[in-house]
């Protein structure tokens, strides 16, 4: 079941400028699933920002259609069930963590009883029990983070909009926040993750999208984003032995006196350069493949697409 349907969705800011105004979103299409982590990458004006506002409504499409929850945007019922937590969230003040997640809780009907019980759980899921009565405006930018996480949880929400949510988030709090999110998607939630931090969303997320220019250019598994390719890491006693890789096998790409790594056309061909090692009797300590990390699949990602795509 797909907790998100989006269908041909365009947006153009400023469409009736002379100029044909700025096109944020062009025709993009996606689906999430019940359940999942799914990571929205894209470098900066890719139209993330703007997606997240047509989802939760406050922005009107150009043209296309938006569904949460079962539910078209346009109705108050799409949002019954969404917890959104913005980039640079925007708490009052004068709210202390405890009167905040109050305050949430009974902006969404929330029952006075619920509201009780559940505003300890959500502080301790966030580690913020001690700073409970603490003014926001006291708040660090990443305690910021943390009430703004609790919040989002405090309607009990099956699908979470999550805008830079470990933006200001030190590196311990960093690997809370991904165990919450892994947590949330067990308990059978959907986690929609918008991060410049490629590496926090490779280890959290099921699947990515990554929009470029406004076009969703790529949705997959992280896990075939990330696959090994046919290159292979070889650490041996090489010494100054020169190791030569014919061109319709392959390419050299790292030699030292410890280390080769090779890229080849067909990962089978591993097998002829171990024996061209042990046929110059070199003594080999391990072969290992090697996998191509979310940062290096999303930079190539936006560099292959086609300038007429703008």
């Amino acid at each position: 079941m797909n907790i998100v349907e989006v269908n041909n969705l365009t947006k153009i800011y400023d469409s009736h400028s002379p100029r044909g105004g700025v096109v944020a979103l062009d025709r993009v299409s996606l689906q999430i699933q019940t359940g999942e982590i799914f990571g929205l990458l894209g470098p900066n004006g890719a139209g993330k920002t703007t997606l997240f506002k047509l989802l939760l409504g406050l922005l009107t499409p150009s043209s296309g259609e938006v569904q949460l929850c079962g539910h078209a945007v346009a109705e108050p019922l799409s949002r019954l069930k969404v917890g959104y937590l913005p980039e640079n969230p925007r708490f009052p003040g004068y709210h202390a963590g405890t009167t905040l997640l109050a305050l949430t809780g009974r902006l969404h009907g929330v029952s006075q009883l619920e509201i009780k019980a559940r505003i300890p759980l959500l502080l301790q899921l966030v580690d913020m029990e001690k700073w409970a009565d603490t003014k926001i405006r006291k708040y660090s930018k990443g305690m910021v983070q943390r009430i703004g996480l609790a919040q989002c949880l405090m309607a009990d929400p099956e699908l979470l909009l999550l805008d830079e949510p470990t933006d200001g988030i030190d590196p311990v709090g960093k690997v809370e926040f991904r165990q919450i999110f892994l947590r949330l998607k067990s308990e059978g939630r959907t986690v929609v993750l918008n991060s410049h931090l490629l590496s926090e969303v490779e280890l959290a997320a099921d699947r990515v999208g990554i929009l470029n220019r406004g076009r969703l250019v790529k949705i997959d598994s992280v896990e075939a984003l990330t696959s090994k390719r046919s290159q292979f890491e070889i650490e041996a006693d090489l010494g100054d032995e020169l190791i030569d890789i014919a061109s319709e096998m392959g390419t050299k790409l790292f030699l030292s006196a410890q280390k080769l790594v090779v890229e080849l056309r067909h990962e089978e061909d591993i097998n002829f350069v171990i024996d061209q090692l042990r046929a110059k009797r070199i003594r080999i300590r391990s072969v290992k493949p090697l996998r191509v990390s979310l940062e290096q699949s999303f930079f190539e990602t936006i560099t292959e697409v086609p300038q007429g795509l703008a």
